[in-house]
């Protein structure tokens, strides 16, 4: 067997466009707060109070990585961690101010750089690609969950 056009071989595509947003996220958003590290503070932004489990699931991240990068950002000071005092056994995480002065700056500068990234599609192919990605990335969730019909056939 002959090998294959990765120019048309979609792991492929996704690992080449993943090492240019590592690229342009180290220089023109940060080198010290990374992508899930900007997800979790994104995801307490406007919503603070959210035990680690949903955090988690809400950004999609498993709750191994969600634990280490919550608990580097509580090292850093930018989230804290507390009792939900409704219930003990619960723990909640709310940015801190440091954390809600942090994430304004990554915001704009992730906004800035979503810009350079996507520069050589015009304004509905972005739509597009956010939208097939977005699908892509929703069946992933359903291969991923083992009670789910796409799981079941593979």
């Amino acid at each position: 067997m002959g090998s294959i056009d990765l120019s048309t071989h979609p792991g492929h595509l996704f690992r080449r466009v993943q090492q240019v947003h590592t690229m342009l996220w180290a220089a023109a958003v940060s080198d010290d707060v990374t992508p899930p590290q900007f997800a979790v503070l994104n995801g307490l932004a406007d919503e603070g109070g959210l035990d680690q489990r949903t955090l988690a699931e809400r950004i999609a991240l498993d709750r191994s990585t969600a634990a280490d990068v919550i608990t580097r950002l509580v090292r850093r000071g930018l989230v804290e961690r507390a009792r939900d005092s409704a219930d003990a056994r619960r723990n909640v995480l709310r940015l801190t101010e440091p954390g809600r002065t942090a994430h304004t700056g990554l915001v704009r500068r992730t906004e800035r750089m979503i810009e350079i990234l996507l520069t050589p599609l015009d304004g509905a192919e972005r739509e597009q690609l956010l939208g097939l990605l977005g699908r892509v990335a929703q069946a992933g969730e359903r291969i991923r969950d083992p009670g789910s019909e796409v799981a079941s056939e593979t």
